[in-house]
């Protein structure tokens, strides 16, 4: 049955294992066994609600744990994260506390009860996220985003740079964010001096873009020009050329301008082609974040900012 299914040849599979199970023979373990890979067999087929009955069924039996572990890849994949919370407190042990994946299921809820403007019902989940996990940056974006909408932009600012603590990697993704914050506030100038600290303190973050934009809008071309210089050559690589050659144009002979401006094309296409998202697990790459791969479905795997790949 299940090379069957390995093949493909899911009605086949189910056939096999359906007439197994009519069989006197198969009881006790073994039938166990059988309507678990029956189950196995309508997951494969995207008959999931008929797998589903059948894995409700096990979770009482000696393969509960097996089946609590499929359950919680369906719940997974039909986002119904309620129930993947649910299966994933059952599945929780002491080698294996899940808070990470129960994290991100508070952070799912969260995500999509901020886009209805459930504030209330999206800090009491995000809450929810930071108790399963106190590192989750995840939660304390979508709790800025809350304050933000909110018009709490102290709180905003607290939320976003409480992540340093958490993982500092994570600070890329709230840049403009926590920036725009602080504009708020009319600390716009603030805002940028703590963005280029974050800079300077941990170069691999991608903050270059969002200060330069700031930068020009509050100092003028000359001095982010000059900020900006100073940023790439603390952590040179292909996308901080790309950036230098851009703002050395204006200045460079006239009869340089044609190829310096060829040599930043072609490292253009380098770095559009060769920087990614990269999932430390799987290495899937990809030019968009996810927080849970597509590729291996782990989630927190992915680089929070882009990588020579």
């Amino acid at each position: 049955g299940k090379l069957y299914r390995q093949r493909g040849e899911n009605d086949k599979a189910i056939a096999m294992h359906k007439a197994l199970l009519d069989s006197p023979d198969t009881v006790g373990d073994k039938r166990t066994r059988v309507l678990y890979e029956l189950g196995l067999n309508y997951q494969s087929a995207g008959l999931v609600d008929r797998a589903e009955q059948i894995f409700l069924e096990l979770q009482q039996g000696n393969m509960a744990k097996q089946a609590n572990e499929v359950l919680l890849n369906i719940y997974q994949q039909d986002r119904d994260w309620e129930q993947a919370i649910a299966t994933a407190q059952l599945l929780a042990h002491d080698e294996q506390t899940y808070q990470f994946e129960m994290a991100q299921f508070y952070c799912e809820i969260a995500q999509s009860e901020l886009f209805k403007s459930q504030f209330d019902q999206a800090r009491a989940h995000v809450q929810a996220a930071l108790s399963a996990n106190k590192k989750c940056t995840r939660a304390n974006m979508i709790l800025g985003d809350i304050e933000q909408k909110q018009g709490n932009f102290q709180a905003a600012i607290d939320a976003y740079t409480a992540i340093e603590k958490q993982n500092h990697a994570y600070l890329s993704m709230i840049g403009e964010k926590l920036y725009d914050a602080y504009d708020a506030l009319g600390k716009a100038q603030d805002g940028l001096e703590v963005l280029i600290g974050y800079a300077k303190m941990f170069p691999q973050l991608d903050l270059n873009s969002v200060i330069y934009e700031k930068s020009l809008l509050l100092w003028g071309e000359e001095k982010a020009n000059q900020t900006m210089v100073e940023l790439v050559r603390i952590k040179p690589d292909l996308n901080g050329m790309y950036r230098l050659l851009g703002l050395q144009m204006s200045d460079l002979n006239p009869q340089w301008k044609a190829d310096a401006d060829m040599m930043r094309t072609v490292i253009g296409r380098q770095v559009q082609r060769s920087w990614m998202y990269r999932c430390r697990n799987c290495h899937f790459k990809s030019q968009v974040f996810f927080w849970h791969c597509p590729a291996c479905n782990k989630w927190e795997t992915f680089t929070p900012n882009k990588i020579e790949v």
